[in-house]
């Protein structure tokens, strides 16, 4: 069965479900555990126009740890061995493949992000893309 399994996650409150469902999983069948949140670079973080590179940097850690950190504390209850990981990435769908496959995960698992309508459409969903371009096996969890 799978070993290594991959969680990445953006905060939401979908994302925190899954983590939470994840780590139960990998508790059930002993598989240790990354998990995963991916931030903007900052140059395309266009929404930061009045502070500089360092200060974003600094935030984006910051906030990293944040979101990591409930699941880190998860997984510290389960017994689950877990390594915690923040990056910066322009795609996070490539970053969570990338990642996955440098740390040799053998299982991405991860929300679906519901989107509707046109949106879903013309914008699609990082774990659309991911369960489009990965090779390693997907379960997404609701």
């Amino acid at each position: 069965m799978f070993k290594h399994i991959l969680i990445p996650t953006d905060g939401s409150p979908l994302a925190d479900k899954a983590v939470d469902r994840g780590l139960h999983f990998a508790a059930e069948i002993h598989a240790q555990v990354t998990l995963l949140t991916v931030t903007q670079p900052f140059h395309v973080a266009s929404s930061w126009p009045l502070v500089g590179a360092d200060e974003y940097a600094q935030y984006a850690e910051q906030h990293g740890r944040e979101l990591l950190a409930p699941g880190i504390e998860i997984a510290r209850t389960f017994g689950v061995p877990c390594e915690a990981i923040a990056i910066e990435h322009e795609q996070p769908y490539a970053a969570i493949i990338d990642v996955a496959t440098s740390q040799d995960c053998d299982l991405v698992a991860m929300a679906s992000h519901g989107r509707r309508g046109i949106s879903a459409v013309v914008l699609g969903s990082e774990t659309q893309k991911v369960l489009t371009h990965s090779r390693i096996p997907v379960l997404v969890l609701r």
